[in-house]
C-alpha cells in the first residue's frame, strides 16, 4: 500500500515543489542547480502542460513531473517535453517517479498529443516505451540520453527546442 498518491499540481504546491526539484537534484551530478526555477518560469509562463505531484496524506509533496511545449525545427507541432522528473531521495525507488511520469503520459494522450521527448537515462525512460531516435536531435548532451515516445502519427524528424524557461 502506498503512503502517496499522485493528483495534479494544485495552488500552493509551489514552495513543495521546488522543495522536491532541489532537494532531488541537489548531488545529481548531472544538475543544472536551476531546475526548481525552471519548473517556476514554466508555470509564469503558462507552459507546464501537466504539472503532477506525489503527496503524503498529510500533503507533503514527495515527488513531481512537469510536461511543457517543445518545437521541432521551429514549428509547434504536438510534441512535449518531460522534465524535470523529481523525487526525494529518502523516497526514491518506491515506484513514485514511475507513477509520475504515466499520469503526465496519460494527459497527454488525453490532449491528443503526437508525442513526447526527454533526456535522461536510457534504460529508466525505455521502459515507458521512450527510445533514442537518430533523425530527432537535442545538441549537447550524449546522444542515446535523449529520447522520444510516439504517441499518435509518425515520428518527427529535427532539432528540438525547449521553452525559453529552460534557459
Amino acid at each position: 500500500m502506498n503512503v502517496w498518491a499522485v493528483r495534479p499540481e494544485r495552488i500552493g504546491d509551489e514552495q513543495g515543489i521546488a522543495w522536491a526539484i532541489t532537494s532531488a537534484f541537489a548531488d545529481a551530478a548531472y544538475a543544472g542547480g536551476n531546475e526548481a526555477e525552471i519548473v517556476r518560469r514554466l508555470r509564469d509562463e503558462r507552459e507546464l502542460e501537466a504539472s503532477y505531484v506525489a503527496a503524503t496524506p498529510a500533503g507533503e509533496i514527495v515527488g513531481h513531473v512537469a510536461f511543457s511545449p517543445v518545437l521541432i525545427d521551429g514549428s509547434e507541432c504536438g510534441w512535449y517535453g518531460l522534465g524535470p522528473l523529481a523525487v526525494l531521495p529518502d523516497w526514491q525507488r518506491r515506484g513514485i517517479g514511475a507513477a509520475l511520469v504515466e499520469a503526465g503520459l496519460e494527459r497527454l494522450k488525453h490532449i491528443d498529443a503526437a508525442g513526447c521527448v526527454v533526456l535522461g537515462h536510457p534504460r529508466y525512460y525505455g521502459r515507458f516505451g521512450f527510445a533514442h531516435d537518430p533523425a530527432l536531435s537535442y545538441p549537447g548532451p550524449p546522444a542515446d540520453h535523449f529520447q522520444r515516445l510516439v504517441l499518435s502519427g509518425q515520428p518527427p524528424s529535427g532539432t528540438v527546442a525547449y521553452p525559453a524557461a529552460f534557459g
